[in-house]
């Protein structure tokens, strides 16, 4: 797949930009460290305040593709709980038996969008055989990486059941997050991109132009499990937080979709 020219250097720094940062190297032993999914920036970030009171200070949040920090977590890189994008990088922690079994949670749920800068006049309804490439002219699709970045993947599977993929397969655009995929959008260098409804919630510089048939790709799950190597300290009281009634409005929100009855606050 040919990548977009001049992306590679704009795409490496965007993660600076949109705040997601390498996982720390060290962490308090008091101190719940959760290695999370970029798409939840927001709503966890909000999430983790709300929690402070609760859990008793608030957690140290590292945020990348959940294919990155699930291969960082099986380095051995320090993290109490790990949110992926997707079943599949969870799978592979459980595999390994990185995480604890008895603590996974199918959390919440998401839907792949359309983008685009938000002045755009675009418009189309994604059904089978969109002419997505006729959309983009000579411009490019930014998407998550699609082999490893669970948006990327969703998008490319969704392409495929449509009928779409080997249209626009050269003019894509890969990224290594979710993130940086809106970035690329939110700053004009693409005309459009694939992302979750919640990143496109998060930037007021794009809009919704098309919604993906759910029907055309995976459910979008979001699971959340402590690591096998995390010492328990604050993590279990934030683990039960995430799942409380605060923390159900805060994600419904940014526009996901809570999958667990919310227990007591």
């Amino acid at each position: 797949m040919r990548e977009l020219k001049g992306f590679g250097m704009a795409v490496a720094g965007l993660a600076a930009v949109i705040g997601l940062a390498a996982p720390p190297q060290a962490r308090a032993a008091d101190t719940v460290t959760v290695f999370a999914a970029a798409s939840l920036k927001n709503a966890l970030d909000a999430v983790n305040a709300a929690c402070e009171p609760q859990v008793g200070e608030a957690a140290t949040i590292s945020y990348a593709a959940s294919s990155a920090l699930a291969k960082q977590i099986e380095q051995g890189a320090p993290a109490d709980v790990f949110m992926s994008a997707d079943l599949d990088w969870m799978k592979y922690l459980s595999d390994r038996n990185l995480i604890r079994a008895d603590t996974e949670t199918r959390l919440l749920g998401n839907s792949i969008v359309l983008v685009a800068p938000v002045e755009s006049t675009a418009s189309v309804d994604i059904e089978n055989g969109f002419d997505l490439a006729g959309l983009l002219g000579d411009g490019k699709l930014a998407m998550g990486n699609v082999d490893s970045v669970p948006a990327g993947k969703y998008g490319k599977a969704s392409l495929e059941s449509l009928g779409v993929w080997a249209s626009v397969e050269a003019k894509v655009a890969q990224a290594e997050n979710v993130r940086a995929a809106l970035a690329l959008v939110s700053t004009g260098e693409a005309p459009l991109g694939i992302v979750y409804k919640t990143d496109a919630a998060a930037d007021k510089k794009v809009k919704i132009i098309g919604t993906f048939p759910e029907e055309s790709h995976k459910p979008i799950i979001y699971p959340v499990a402590q690591t096998a190597e995390s010492v328990d300290g604050d993590t279990p009281a934030f683990l039960k937080c995430l799942q409380s009634n605060r923390a159900k409005a805060l994600f419904e929100e940014q526009g996901f979709t809570v999958l667990v009855p919310p227990v007591s606050n």
